[in-house]
């Protein structure tokens, strides 16, 4: 509603709430284009774009909930009813009367598993349909026998024993926190919270300001310090989920939480880390973040969209600095003007995805993700990677708000 009120605001003169054009011109004016379109116009090129490649898809996935929740977002800004029949669809099409998940396994203890929760969320507001509460409810249940580390940090996975993944606190927090505004449970915000600080202070590195993959807490792994726990790198998107998660649970942490403000100096000391390994000419971020320029690495696009909605929203939030909006709009403008490319008649695409990447066992190549640098590079690249549109259609509508 702030934002809606906000473009109103600009764009009626006659609204007794603008004491002034001058006033108006400076505050709201509108944003500048990328490539012949607005921010927020190239989100909804992507959504058009991306929605008929995913005609078949029906599973229940983390990177189809971040994708149905951008686009439930972006009707927000502009309503469409194909963007929540599109989610109703792929998340719905999966929740049965009683909120029972299809595909969806919880003694395997995935905290990916929990992220459509998210979507389930927004769509039990929009539509009033329960099972999407009881869904909701189900997914919620997961995180009370959660295995946990000895200082009680969630396990990623059941199969990830003893294992913290940067991965994991966004697929869980910003639900858990979500949850318990909606339905008054304040333990949520505590534990969600210890989550979060655990994850920082386990992985946190003092040097770059940035943090490792993951944390092995009994340090056996094969990928881990034997000293530390951590893994050897600092994966983009690794540390990018961790920058939108923080950001995102902040939207439901009460304002007179006592985490609140450890989280949010935790967020905005991250982004001070993280701008400063934005490339000076495109604007986008790095596979492996500090390599930069090695070589085999490359300018990577879902970690370059996480973190341009990061802090633009950030700025939008008034968290950070009106003077990070640049780092956003570069960054922003980078991915337009680098990673996207036209398909043909009025479909888009997004290159320059890195498929995926863990650690532990092997990949699909048979080799050990092992968490090093060679590692991280050698996973395919590949286009229209949902972690990576979704990730940008967010970005564009934060852009589209950041100040003049």
């Amino acid at each position: 509603m702030e934002r809606i009120f906000r473009r109103a605001f600009c764009f009626s003169v006659l609204t007794i709430f603008c004491v002034s054009l001058t006033s108006c011109e400076t505050k709201c004016a509108a944003p500048k284009t990328v490539s012949g379109a607005t921010p927020i116009e190239w989100s909804e090129r992507l959504a058009n774009s991306e929605m008929p490649r995913l005609t078949n898809a029906l599973k229940w996935d983390y990177t189809m909930g971040l994708f149905t929740l951008s686009l439930l977002k972006l009707n927000e800004q502009v309503p469409d009813a194909r963007f929540v029949k599109f989610s109703e669809d792929k998340i719905g099409g999966l929740i049965s009367p009683d909120g029972n998940i299809t595909g969806y396994k919880p003694q395997e203890y995935q905290l990916d598993a929990i992220n459509p929760g998210k979507t389930a969320l927004a769509l039990w507001q929009i539509t009033g349909n329960d099972k999407y509460k009881k869904a909701a409810e189900i997914l919620r249940r997961q995180l009370d026998t959660q295995p946990r580390t000895f200082d009680g940090g969630f396990w990623h996975k059941e199969r990830y024993t003893n294992q913290m993944w940067l991965d994991g606190i966004y697929m869980a927090e910003p639900f858990y926190a979500e949850y318990g505004k909606l339905f008054g449970e304040p333990k949520d915000f505590d534990d969600g919270a210890k989550q979060i600080r655990l994850m920082g202070e386990h992985t946190y590195d003092s040097k770059t300001g940035l943090y490792f993959h993951g944390w092995d807490a009994v340090k056996v792994q094969s990928w881990a310090n034997p000293q530390t726990g951590c893994s050897s790198n600092f994966w983009g998107r690794a540390v990018g989920w961790y920058a939108m998660a923080m950001v995102d649970t902040l939207d439901f942490f009460p304002t007179n939480h006592p985490a609140r403000k450890e989280i949010l100096s935790r967020f905005q000391d991250l982004c001070a880390s993280v701008v400063k390994f934005q490339d000076k000419k495109t604007g986008l971020w790095w596979q492996v973040l500090d390599e930069v320029g090695r070589d085999g690495n490359y300018q990577e696009a879902t970690a370059s969209a996480m973190f341009t909605y990061a802090i633009a929203k950030g700025v939008n939030k008034n968290y950070l600095p009106e003077n990070y909006a640049r780092f956003a709009r570069k960054g922003f403008d980078g991915i337009v003007n680098k990673l996207i490319v036209k398909d043909g008649g009025d479909s888009w695409s997004l290159t320059q995805c890195c498929s995926v990447a863990g650690l532990g066992f092997t990949n699909s190549k048979g080799h050990p993700r092992d968490g090093s640098f060679a590692y991280y590079v050698s996973e395919p690249i590949t286009k229209d990677d949902l972690k990576g549109v979704g990730s940008f259609i967010l970005a564009g509508i934060e852009v589209q708000y950041l100040p003049k």
